[in-house]
């Protein structure tokens, strides 16, 4: 007979996440995550999505960390549903979210036996630690509450990163006492040395044309790099640390990091001061690009020193902490020279231009949704030509949780990523729009999660660029491939007709004249819509997207001649 003054573990999970701030928690209910979920149920605190699939779930989880800076959570079953997840958490781990995945396991007596018993997958937890930070298991009934503590301190800790838990079926039933302590264990927080600071702070405050280039790392630091422009430096950011300063702040390039009028600037700065960005190889011409020198770098990870650019010197640290340092040391030091702020935003100017010259037609698509969306919306991305094209820099973003974007380079994931950002913005009552901007091939990838956003009243605009294809592949093949195009035409649903049966509104456009009244109509109420964009009708791109820039001389072009 059960204690009345016992819970089930489950329970005391769902009380421990409830202490962590945790709101929102996404998953596809199992008979091997339903102690946990029923608790959730019964509490009542924490809003559950059922997602159509571990992977949807696990992408919505993302983009809720994202977004609201906060811990993400999803719960899987085990075996297969555990590894429906892992390209899910591929992303998570290349984007340093900060997300716990829960998942069940077989109950314990028969785990590891080789048995063949049913949900059972050989090795789980080798999987697991393949795609996360860390992932532990939990063995006892009594190490569940510390092994979870652990968990999230580990997630939570720069540099952040999914944390997988796996827990027996009969351990997430059992019943304890509930716990005294629920709170959370403290973050680390790696302090820089005052030395190190020191000697950073002496090297630049002879600088003249100073930059400071952001990554997701710093997302949090936007206080301190406000500081540090108010002194004169110049700033470009990567795709992940968008919004740390706003777009529209005469200072920053965005993330224009690669055109040609900013690479022609960078020759002209002597220093930059690469702050929480491991230099991704589609953001630096494979680790090519011609960056200032001296070349500093801020990172939490120490074995960031010397990756993918030699550095003139290091600072291990948290990068709030080290940039509050450095602006302290700096304030007053610096003499830059006034016409760096011009040169800047020359070089800005010049490659926004080209970029919007090069997208022939759908430059009206880009003014036309930064003109209706305003400043108050979450920008999420899938991979897609016109994300390469366009998206990456444009729309315009001005707060460092407002972009997603699928970042380890997987298709599809952009759709469950928009719900996850919708359904935080609504819990965390932000009042933030959500842009959903996807291609059809990628799209269709995870079409069953519309059903889910439908469900959940999520408050998304999809923008779906439907040219029946695999846009950015043709090109390819027609760059480097003689123009043979194999595999790349796609079926493709009426989405008109597929919107009806779901009760998902919808619009296509074929002509840009009619975007406006169309993206009124899409605008005009929340919940959820699809707006498609036909591309067959309206047209190509002026300048043609084949790949990743790369240097004169990329490996695809050395094997193709």
């Amino acid at each position: 007979m059960q204690d009345k003054n016992t819970v089930t573990v489950g329970a005391a999970i769902a009380a421990f996440l409830e202490r962590c701030g945790v709101r929102t928690a996404f998953g596809v209910i199992s008979i091997h995550n339903m102690p946990i979920l029923d608790a959730f149920h019964e509490r009542g605190r924490i809003r559950f999505v059922p997602a159509r699939g571990e992977a949807g779930a696990t992408n919505m989880a993302d983009a809720a960390a994202r977004t609201t800076a906060g811990l993400g959570v999803c719960l899987t079953s085990t075996g297969t549903a555990a590894g429906n997840a892992s390209g899910a958490m591929v992303e998570a781990l290349t984007a340093g979210t900060p997300l716990l995945h829960i998942t069940g396991q077989i109950e314990s007596p028969y785990l590891d036996r080789n048995l063949a018993y049913i949900h059972e997958a050989p090795d789980q937890l080798t999987m697991l630690k393949a795609v996360s930070k860390a992932a532990f298991r939990v063995r006892s009934a009594e190490t569940a509450l510390s092994t979870l503590k652990l968990a999230v301190q580990t997630a939570m800790s720069a540099p952040t990163g999914p944390v997988s838990v796996e827990i027996p079926i009969d351990i997430q039933g059992a019943h304890i006492p509930m716990p005294e302590d629920l709170s959370p264990l403290p973050l680390k927080t790696l302090a820089p040395s005052a030395e190190a600071l020191d000697q950073l702070a002496d090297r630049l405050a002879s600088a003249r044309r100073p930059l400071l280039w952001l990554g997701g790392g710093a997302r949090q630091a936007g206080a301190a790099v406000k500081r540090l422009l108010d002194m004169g430096f110049g700033v470009v950011t990567s795709t992940q640390g968008r919004g740390i300063v706003p777009e529209d702040d005469p200072r920053s390039l965005g993330a224009y990091n690669l055109h040609a009028p900013v690479q022609a600037f960078y020759r002209g700065c002597d220093a930059m001061l690469v702050v929480g960005s491991r230099l991704r190889s589609n953001e630096t011409l494979k680790y090519e690009l011609e960056l200032p020198r001296p070349l500093f770098r801020i990172d939490a990870d120490p074995s960031a020193e010397g990756r993918c650019y030699n550095s003139d010197y290091f600072v291990t640290g948290d990068a709030v902490l080290a940039l509050e340092g450095l602006a302290d040391r700096l304030e007053g030091r610096m003499q830059v020279d006034p016409e760096h702020a011009a040169a800047l935003r020359r070089a800005h100017d010049e490659a926004v231009r080209g970029l919007i010259d090069g997208l022939g037609p759908y430059a009206q698509l880009v003014r036309t949704l930064q003109a209706r969306l305003g400043r108050n919306f979450n920008w999420v991305r899938d991979v897609t030509v016109s994300n390469s094209t366009w998206g990456n820099r444009e729309l315009r973003v001005f707060e460092p949780t407002a972009g997603v974007h699928a970042l380890g380079g997987g298709i599809g994931q952009g759709l469950a990523m928009g719900i996850g950002a919708a359904v935080a913005a609504a819990v965390s009552g932000s009042g933030r729009k959500t842009v959903c901007l996807a291609g059809d091939g990628g799209f269709i990838l995870n079409l069953g999660e519309l059903a889910a956003a439908v469900q959940e009243e999520a408050d998304l605009l999809i923008v779906l660029m439907n040219d029946k294809g695999y846009g950015v592949i043709k090109n390819i093949q027609d760059t480097y491939y003689g123009g043979r195009r194999c595999y790349v035409d796609l079926h493709t649903p009426d989405y008109a007709q597929l919107c009806a049966a779901l009760s998902l509104r919808h619009a296509r456009v074929s002509e840009l004249g009619g975007l406006g009244a169309a993206l009124d109509g899409a605008l005009s109420r929340k919940g959820p819509f699809l707006l498609e964009i036909d591309m067959l009708a309206i047209g190509s791109f002026k300048t043609v997207f084949a790949g990743p820039p790369v240097n004169e001389k990329s490996d695809l072009e050395k094997s193709a001649a």
